[in-house]
Protein backbone atom coordinates (compact mmCIF):
# COMPACT_ATOMS: atom_id res chain seq x y z
CA UNK A 1 0.00 0.00 0.00
CA UNK A 2 1.22 3.43 -0.84
CA UNK A 3 1.35 6.31 1.83
CA UNK A 4 -1.43 7.79 0.17
CA UNK A 5 -3.57 4.54 0.61
CA UNK A 6 -2.19 4.62 4.20
CA UNK A 7 -3.26 8.44 4.73
CA UNK A 8 -5.87 8.98 2.59
CA UNK A 9 -8.67 11.18 3.37
CA UNK A 10 -6.54 13.72 5.42
CA UNK A 11 -5.29 16.87 4.77
CA UNK A 12 -2.91 16.90 2.29
CA UNK A 13 -0.53 19.49 3.97
CA UNK A 14 -0.65 17.35 6.64
CA UNK A 15 0.25 14.22 4.64
CA UNK A 16 3.29 15.73 3.34
CA UNK A 17 4.52 17.01 6.67
CA UNK A 18 4.52 13.12 7.86
CA UNK A 19 5.96 11.92 4.57
CA UNK A 20 8.47 14.45 4.48
CA UNK A 21 9.83 14.10 7.97
CA UNK A 22 10.15 10.38 7.60
CA UNK A 23 12.27 10.67 4.41
CA UNK A 24 14.05 13.49 6.44
CA UNK A 25 14.90 10.88 8.94
CA UNK A 26 15.98 8.32 6.78
CA UNK A 27 18.30 10.67 4.70
CA UNK A 28 19.92 12.91 7.29
CA UNK A 29 22.73 12.21 9.92
CA UNK A 30 21.95 11.38 13.72
CA UNK A 31 21.27 14.34 15.32
CA UNK A 32 18.88 15.23 12.35
CA UNK A 33 17.10 12.22 12.34
CA UNK A 34 16.64 12.72 16.07
CA UNK A 35 15.04 16.09 15.83
CA UNK A 36 12.88 14.70 12.97
CA UNK A 37 11.42 11.66 15.08
CA UNK A 38 10.82 14.07 18.17
CA UNK A 39 9.29 16.26 15.57
CA UNK A 40 7.01 13.69 13.76
CA UNK A 41 3.91 13.39 16.19
CA UNK A 42 3.05 17.28 16.17
CA UNK A 43 1.53 15.81 12.31
CA UNK A 44 -0.09 13.12 13.77
CA UNK A 45 -0.92 15.72 16.72
CA UNK A 46 -2.89 17.91 14.49
CA UNK A 47 -4.63 14.89 12.88
CA UNK A 48 -5.73 13.82 15.90
CA UNK A 49 -6.90 17.57 16.60
CA UNK A 50 -8.87 18.34 12.90
CA UNK A 51 -10.72 14.83 13.70
CA UNK A 52 -12.38 16.83 16.75
CA UNK A 53 -12.69 19.92 14.90
CA UNK A 54 -16.62 19.86 14.16
CA UNK A 55 -18.12 18.71 17.39
CA UNK A 56 -15.32 18.75 19.85
CA UNK A 57 -13.03 16.89 22.34
CA UNK A 58 -15.61 14.52 24.69
CA UNK A 59 -14.75 15.37 28.35
CA UNK A 60 -14.35 12.08 29.17
CA UNK A 61 -11.79 11.56 26.38
CA UNK A 62 -10.30 14.61 27.44
CA UNK A 63 -9.51 13.82 30.89
CA UNK A 64 -7.55 10.57 30.04
CA UNK A 65 -5.62 12.66 27.82
CA UNK A 66 -4.96 15.28 30.47
CA UNK A 67 -4.12 12.05 32.96
CA UNK A 68 -1.56 11.06 30.15
CA UNK A 69 -0.02 14.32 29.61
CA UNK A 70 0.29 14.30 33.50
CA UNK A 71 2.72 11.34 33.14
CA UNK A 72 4.66 12.88 30.30
CA UNK A 73 5.17 15.72 32.12
CA UNK A 74 6.73 14.18 34.85
CA UNK A 75 8.72 11.93 32.56
CA UNK A 76 10.37 14.62 30.48
CA UNK A 77 10.77 16.99 33.45
CA UNK A 78 12.64 14.25 35.14
CA UNK A 79 15.28 13.45 31.90
CA UNK A 80 15.22 17.31 30.73
CA UNK A 81 16.45 18.07 34.61
CA UNK A 82 18.46 14.74 35.35
CA UNK A 83 20.58 15.47 32.32
CA UNK A 84 21.24 18.59 32.59
CA UNK A 85 25.12 20.50 32.81
CA UNK A 86 26.04 18.86 36.02
CA UNK A 87 23.45 16.95 37.31
CA UNK A 88 23.85 12.96 37.20
CA UNK A 89 26.76 11.21 35.60
CA UNK A 90 25.21 8.40 33.43
CA UNK A 91 28.38 7.24 31.73
CA UNK A 92 27.54 5.58 28.36
CA UNK A 93 23.74 5.39 29.10
CA UNK A 94 24.31 9.17 28.02
CA UNK A 95 22.93 8.56 24.12
CA UNK A 96 19.97 6.25 25.23
CA UNK A 97 18.81 8.65 28.00
CA UNK A 98 19.49 11.59 25.39
CA UNK A 99 16.83 9.93 22.95
CA UNK A 100 14.33 9.09 25.71
CA UNK A 101 14.15 12.57 26.67
CA UNK A 102 13.38 13.41 23.25
CA UNK A 103 10.57 11.20 22.88
CA UNK A 104 9.01 12.42 26.28
CA UNK A 105 8.93 15.80 25.16
CA UNK A 106 7.15 14.75 21.80
CA UNK A 107 4.62 13.02 24.24
CA UNK A 108 4.06 16.36 26.02
CA UNK A 109 3.75 18.23 23.04
CA UNK A 110 1.31 15.80 20.84
CA UNK A 111 -1.21 15.32 23.82
CA UNK A 112 -0.47 19.25 24.08
CA UNK A 113 -1.92 19.48 20.18
CA UNK A 114 -4.51 17.10 20.70
CA UNK A 115 -6.20 18.77 23.97
CA UNK A 116 -5.66 22.45 23.49
CA UNK A 117 -6.59 24.59 25.08
CA UNK A 118 -7.68 22.07 27.44
CA UNK A 119 -4.37 20.81 28.15
CA UNK A 120 -3.47 20.91 31.74
CA UNK A 121 -0.57 22.81 32.61
CA UNK A 122 2.73 21.31 33.88
CA UNK A 123 2.70 20.41 37.46
CA UNK A 124 5.11 21.29 39.69
CA UNK A 125 7.82 17.84 41.01
CA UNK A 126 9.81 17.17 43.54
CA UNK A 127 11.63 13.75 42.43
CA UNK A 128 12.82 13.53 45.93
CA UNK A 129 10.10 12.34 46.65
CA UNK A 130 9.73 14.20 50.06
CA UNK A 131 13.31 13.57 50.53
CA UNK A 132 13.40 9.45 49.91
CA UNK A 133 15.39 9.90 46.69
CA UNK A 134 17.56 12.97 47.76
CA UNK A 135 20.38 11.73 45.21
CA UNK A 136 18.53 11.33 42.31
CA UNK A 137 20.12 14.07 40.19
CA UNK A 138 23.46 12.87 41.86
CA UNK A 139 23.42 9.29 41.92
CA UNK A 140 23.17 7.21 38.60
CA UNK A 141 21.85 4.33 40.44
CA UNK A 142 19.28 6.06 42.29
CA UNK A 143 18.58 7.89 38.95
CA UNK A 144 18.10 4.64 36.81
CA UNK A 145 15.80 3.39 39.32
CA UNK A 146 13.28 5.64 38.97
CA UNK A 147 13.53 6.14 35.58
CA UNK A 148 12.66 2.14 35.46
CA UNK A 149 9.96 2.92 37.71
CA UNK A 150 8.72 5.35 35.64
CA UNK A 151 8.31 3.79 33.02
CA UNK A 152 7.07 0.36 33.54
CA UNK A 153 4.52 2.89 35.53
CA UNK A 154 4.03 4.37 31.72
CA UNK A 155 3.62 1.23 30.09
CA UNK A 156 1.08 0.12 32.64
CA UNK A 157 -0.98 3.06 32.76
CA UNK A 158 -1.42 3.64 29.18
CA UNK A 159 -2.46 -0.29 29.11
CA UNK A 160 -5.48 0.77 31.60
CA UNK A 161 -6.47 3.68 30.49
CA UNK A 162 -7.10 2.07 26.65
CA UNK A 163 -10.53 1.04 27.30
CA UNK A 164 -11.20 4.31 27.96
CA UNK A 165 -10.54 5.75 24.93
CA UNK A 166 -11.27 3.01 22.37
CA UNK A 167 -14.17 4.95 21.06
CA UNK A 168 -12.32 7.36 19.81
CA UNK A 169 -10.12 5.34 16.75
CA UNK A 170 -7.73 8.57 16.26
CA UNK A 171 -7.21 8.51 19.94
CA UNK A 172 -6.91 4.97 20.53
CA UNK A 173 -4.27 4.58 17.67
CA UNK A 174 -2.26 7.55 19.31
CA UNK A 175 -1.93 6.55 22.78
CA UNK A 176 -0.81 2.73 21.61
CA UNK A 177 1.99 4.46 19.39
CA UNK A 178 2.76 5.80 23.05
CA UNK A 179 1.94 2.69 24.60
CA UNK A 180 4.55 1.27 22.53
CA UNK A 181 7.79 3.83 22.60
CA UNK A 182 7.32 3.45 26.45
CA UNK A 183 7.67 -0.13 26.35
CA UNK A 184 10.87 0.16 23.97
CA UNK A 185 12.13 2.30 26.89
CA UNK A 186 11.40 0.56 30.21
CA UNK A 187 12.99 -2.66 28.20
CA UNK A 188 16.21 -0.33 27.39
CA UNK A 189 16.24 1.09 31.48
CA UNK A 190 15.58 -1.77 32.61
CA UNK A 191 19.03 -2.92 31.13
CA UNK A 192 21.11 -0.45 32.18
CA UNK A 193 20.17 -0.80 35.87
CA UNK A 194 23.54 -1.46 37.87
CA UNK A 195 22.71 -4.75 38.91
CA UNK A 196 23.98 -8.39 37.27
CA UNK A 197 21.42 -10.51 35.51
CA UNK A 198 18.86 -8.10 34.98
CA UNK A 199 16.16 -8.98 32.54
CA UNK A 200 14.28 -6.05 29.99
CA UNK A 201 10.87 -7.31 31.07
CA UNK A 202 9.21 -7.48 34.74
CA UNK A 203 9.43 -10.67 36.99
CA UNK A 204 6.76 -11.27 39.16
CA UNK A 205 6.73 -8.39 41.43
CA UNK A 206 10.42 -7.38 40.69
CA UNK A 207 12.49 -6.40 43.35
CA UNK A 208 12.35 -2.14 44.26
CA UNK A 209 12.72 0.23 46.70
CA UNK A 210 9.44 0.16 48.75
CA UNK A 211 8.89 3.70 47.73
CA UNK A 212 8.50 2.29 44.35
CA UNK A 213 7.15 -1.33 45.15
CA UNK A 214 3.33 0.09 44.09
CA UNK A 215 5.29 0.15 40.72
CA UNK A 216 4.80 -3.30 40.30
CA UNK A 217 2.05 -4.57 42.37
CA UNK A 218 0.23 -7.07 40.58
CA UNK A 219 2.13 -7.94 38.16
CA UNK A 220 2.92 -11.52 39.51
CA UNK A 221 0.13 -12.63 38.58
CA UNK A 222 0.13 -15.91 35.81
CA UNK A 223 -3.22 -16.25 34.53
CA UNK A 224 -4.79 -14.69 31.68
CA UNK A 225 -8.68 -15.05 30.31
CA UNK A 226 -8.99 -17.67 33.08
CA UNK A 227 -5.96 -19.66 31.64
CA UNK A 228 -3.05 -21.54 34.08
CA UNK A 229 -0.13 -20.41 32.51
CA UNK A 230 2.06 -22.55 34.76
CA UNK A 231 1.01 -25.46 32.44
CA UNK A 232 3.23 -24.16 29.95
CA UNK A 233 5.95 -23.09 32.15
CA UNK A 234 7.80 -21.31 35.86
CA UNK A 235 5.51 -18.72 37.68
CA UNK A 236 8.89 -16.27 36.74
CA UNK A 237 7.81 -17.16 32.62
CA UNK A 238 4.32 -16.78 33.30
CA UNK A 239 4.28 -13.27 34.71
CA UNK A 240 6.99 -12.15 32.38
CA UNK A 241 4.79 -13.09 29.44
CA UNK A 242 1.93 -10.12 30.06
CA UNK A 243 2.20 -6.63 31.78
CA UNK A 244 -0.94 -5.93 33.87
CA UNK A 245 -2.75 -2.98 33.82
CA UNK A 246 -2.68 -0.02 36.35
CA UNK A 247 -5.73 1.69 37.45
CA UNK A 248 -5.91 5.56 37.46
CA UNK A 249 -6.52 5.32 41.09
CA UNK A 250 -3.24 2.92 41.26
CA UNK A 251 -1.03 5.34 38.69
CA UNK A 252 -2.50 8.57 41.03
CA UNK A 253 -1.03 6.75 44.41
CA UNK A 254 2.47 6.14 42.56
CA UNK A 255 2.94 9.46 41.37
CA UNK A 256 2.04 11.51 44.17
CA UNK A 257 4.75 11.45 46.23
CA UNK A 258 6.36 13.04 43.33
CA UNK A 259 4.12 15.86 42.44
CA UNK A 260 4.00 19.00 44.84
CA UNK A 261 0.30 19.45 45.85
CA UNK A 262 -0.79 22.74 44.58
CA UNK A 263 -1.90 25.53 47.66
CA UNK A 264 -5.28 25.68 47.93
CA UNK A 265 -7.11 28.80 46.89
CA UNK A 266 -7.03 31.92 48.82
Amino acid sequence: MTEQTILGGLDPDLIDRVVTRRDALRQTGQRAGLLALASMPVAFGLMAKKAFAQGGLPADIADVLNFALTLEYLESEFYMLGLAPGAVDVGVARPIFDQISLHEAAHVLLLQQILGPLAILKPTFDFTAGGAFNDVFSNATTFITLAQAFEDTGVRAYKGQAPFVQSQAEVLTTALRIHSVEARHAAAVRRLAQSPGVKGWITGNDSAPVALQPSYLGEEITTQLGIDLLAFGTAAAASEAFDEPLTREEVDAIVAPFIVPEPPPA
